[in-house]
């Protein structure tokens, strides 16, 4: 069962089963985590008195909008190469 979702192989009746894409699964991991880390960052150290902040967790910050550009790309690729694949105009 597996095999057929992850191959895209024909089923029983000669259809094509559905391939799950790894790189949209990728990008979006990396959207969910990099989106709650933002807002981890705003809520709990940015808009709360405390320590100040340092260079180190600015550097988390700005990596994670990183990530997120890069999860977002993942996705967008993916669908992509999707409509490619299928045949459909950009």
């Amino acid at each position: 069962m597996w095999r057929l979702i992850w191959n895209g192989e024909k089923d029983d009746r000669g259809r094509e089963r559905p391939v799950i894409s790894r790189q949209k699964i990728v990008g979006w991991i990396l959207i969910v985590v990099s989106v709650a880390y933002i807002a981890y960052f705003l809520r709990v150290r940015l808009f709360t008195p405390g320590p100040i902040l340092e260079k180190k967790e600015w550097a988390q910050f700005i990596g994670s909008i990183v990530v997120l550009m890069l999860g977002t790309i993942n996705v967008r690729m993916a669908a992509m190469r999707e409509r490619k694949r299928k045949g459909l105009p950009d």
